[in-house]
């Protein structure tokens, strides 16, 4: 069954809410540029591939389209 929780006054929450955010690690500019370099590096791979496979997949179709029309 599910649990039941009391309601909490929005000062109570939002209190919370600072304690849990103190407790983040944030990264350091070192980690934040390399994940963004690898990020970026993913994004390229990955756009490269859907541009290879939608040439790819128009070429087939064109193919197939042009046994079908004179």
């Amino acid at each position: 069954m599910a649990e039941t929780t009391t309601r909490t006054s929005a000062r109570d929450f939002f209190g919370e809410v600072v304690e849990q955010v103190k407790k983040i690690t944030w990264p350091d500019q070192a980690q934040l540029k390399s994940s963004t370099g690898m990020i970026v590096v993913f994004m390229l791979v990955m756009a490269a591939i859907i541009f290879v496979m939608d040439r790819v997949v128009g070429f087939g179709l064109d193919m197939i389209s042009s046994l079908f029309t004179s």
